[in-house]
């Protein structure tokens, strides 16, 4: 008979703690951005059909939110603005409003949690009336495409004016390229110096964003983001992107989505050292939330063992819209 061998792995495994004890990644509240969805007017509070327990708020119960989540451990949350249909445009004009409904919400958070990280997302899909994350251009054989360098002066002013209504930071996700760079100038021109960019470097095109489109009211009228988001296929990509980003001036670099991406969070982790951010995305938590609603899964053991597969892929920080019931339920 072969000699059993001396190491038994098991044996740290025996008792809860002693697994507690040897647990090598450990997720809590401070690592943890929660996304909130920002619309015009008082009181409101819209469910979300395609993402369960998530609802449209309007800037004052954006703020009721905020205090809730920042009692709860949560130190941060990112703004996505939804303006009226009346006011979306070409050009996505509203995303610099000073008076749109991030910029409302952002000054009541200050009011309502005022140590509370507010994040500001930097984009024109929810602001144009075709969708898509800038300026259109015609092409004579492609026909309509978004113009990259016509688009940066629009990110600029939206991230100014997130800036000047009192974020913490701010968070391009447009992918176009330059952006980081276009945005630091004007910051650093505006005084703003201080202002952190939390970059969306590696943002990949695919179906994993549906529920985001419903709830923001950003689906493109017309072809897909296949031209400036990343392909879902290439990971070499994914570092040059880091890495230009990374010149330009990013403070945090940030992957989405995240689940489907693990590989990306980890290259990014081994080749830099700035803080690393990853977006558990809308679809990522349909799924996990359609599942439980039918039983198929122990949701609430899902949500923990997601959140600490991406944390131990190397994220630092990750946005997830399971933020407020995973802190709840530790």
């Amino acid at each position: 008979m072969a000699k059993f061998p001396v190491q038994r792995l098991r044996r740290l495994r025996a008792t809860p703690t002693l697994r507690r004890m040897t647990r090598e990644t450990l997720v809590t509240p401070d690592d943890l951005i929660a996304p909130l969805f920002v619309q015009s007017g008082a009181a409101v509070r819209t469910p979300i059909d395609a993402m369960p327990g998530q609802c449209r708020l309007s800037p004052d119960t954006a703020a009721h939110e905020a205090q809730q989540l920042w009692r709860l451990g949560i130190p941060a949350v990112m703004l996505f603005g939804i303006p009226p249909d009346s006011e979306k445009d070409s050009i996505g004009s509203s995303a610099y409003d000073a008076e749109g409904p991030v910029a409302q919400a952002i000054r009541a958070i200050r009011q309502a949690a005022p140590e509370m990280c507010v994040i500001a997302d930097v984009c024109a899909c929810e602001y144009t009336d075709h969708g898509h994350c800038g300026v259109l251009r015609e092409h004579p054989q492609r026909g309509y495409s978004v113009d990259n360098d016509a688009t940066l002066e629009l990110l600029a002013r939206a991230a100014l004016c997130c800036a000047a209504a009192g974020a913490d930071m701010v968070a391009p996700s447009d992918m176009m390229d330059g952006r980081v760079a276009c945005i630091r100038v004007a910051l650093d021109e505006a005084g703003r110096t201080d202002t952190p960019i939390m970059s969306y470097a590696a943002k990949f095109a695919g179906a994993f964003y549906g529920p985001f489109r419903e709830a923001a009211g950003s689906a493109p009228s017309f072809g897909d983001r296949r031209s400036y988001q990343m392909d879902i296929a290439n990971r070499r990509e994914a570092r040059r992107e880091i890495e230009s980003d990374i010149e330009e001036g990013a403070d945090i670099i940030l992957i989405k989505p995240a689940l489907f991406c693990l590989d990306i969070i980890r290259d990014a982790r081994e080749m830099c050292d700035l803080p690393l951010c990853a977006y558990n995305v809308s679809s990522e938590y349909a799924m996990i939330k359609a599942a439980g609603q039918n039983g198929w899964i122990d949701e609430a053991r899902l949500i923990d063992e997601t959140l600490t597969s991406i944390k131990r892929a190397g994220a630092d920080m990750i946005i997830t819209y399971h933020a407020r019931e995973w802190a709840q339920s530790q």
